[in-house]
């Protein structure tokens, strides 16, 4: 069978729980790349049993993060790139769509979209996840964000590519169960509060490049807003249907929201800092003259 000619790249650190069904879900694709993150389990292994390219990434704070790291230092020779997590797994009629509609010149990316499960059970309402992660290798980069050890992630999360010309989607979802106990859960989106609040601070500085999508360009505008968070929860709990997902789906919902109500808490945070370092200056300089 002729291999699909799009590279796969999937980021890791110690995902020897996840990696071995990811990969064998891959066979299809002309090439897989694996980028490590300094795992101390048996993930490379893994990587290496399952005929995976391994590269090895070490991350010093700045850019360039894990995925434009690779896109910059690692020659792709397909014409597609595809990311995928170890959390995520494909199927046939989701290769069978890819390589049709990748076929074709009328889209330079595609959104890709998935079915997530939390606390064991599938969410079948609520706000759908998607994921531009699919895209021509010529047609663009993840955004370029300064951001100076903001926070522990070595990998573009909310970062989104930048591409030149049209943008489809695939319809076929891909299996993403990312829940691995309520303990990593908190952790991860306490580190993504963090990136987003300082991202916000950055982008209102207009240090930024305004390269925001439309749903982006919405959530940086509303987030410090205190009913931002709450109104997430109706729209999510309530008119997306989450309260049909039972304990998890409001589990999930409720998380959620504390965290764009963390986000939102972080903002004002910093907002008094850099005022109160404003003042301090403003008061030595002063002093001074």
């Amino acid at each position: 069978m002729q291999k699909i000619p799009i590279t796969v790249i999937i980021p890791v650190k110690n995902e020897e729980g996840n990696l071995p069904r990811c990969l064998e879900r891959l066979g299809r694709f002309e090439r897989v790349i694996v980028v490590d993150s300094g795992s101390e389990d048996k993930t490379v292994a893994i990587a290496e049993k399952n005929g995976a390219e391994i590269v090895h990434f070490r991350w010093n704070g700045l850019y360039p993060k894990k995925r434009n790291w690779v896109l910059i230092n690692h020659a792709i020779t397909t014409p597609w790139v595809f990311f995928l997590d170890a959390d995520e797994v494909v199927n046939d009629v989701f290769c069978d769509e890819v390589k049709a509609r990748t076929a074709s010149d009328e889209y330079v990316g595609f959104w890709l979209k998935y079915r997530n499960y939390f606390m064991g059970r599938e969410l079948k309402f609520g706000v759908a996840q998607k994921k531009l992660a699919l895209f021509r290798v010529d047609a663009g980069m993840y955004e370029r964000i300064e951001e100076d050890r903001w926070s522990s992630l070595d990998m573009e999360v909310h970062e989104h590519p930048i591409l030149a010309g049209r943008v489809g989607a695939i319809e076929t979802l891909i299996d993403h169960r990312d829940f691995r106990g309520i303990d990593r859960f908190i952790g991860r989106h306490q580190a993504y509060a963090k990136w987003e609040a300082n991202r916000y601070m950055l982008l209102r500085s207009g240090a930024a490049q305004n390269t925001l999508t439309e749903r982006q360009s919405v959530k940086y505008k509303y987030l410090p807003s205190r009913w931002y968070a709450f109104a997430y929860f109706f729209y999510s709990y309530v008119l997306k249907g989450g309260v049909l997902d039972g304990w998890p789906g409001f589990s999930y919902a409720f998380y959620k929201t504390w965290y764009f109500h963390t986000i939102s808490n972080l903002i004002r945070e910093y907002e008094e800092e850099k005022k109160e370092n404003v003042n301090i200056r403003n008061n030595s300089l002063s002093t001074q003259s």
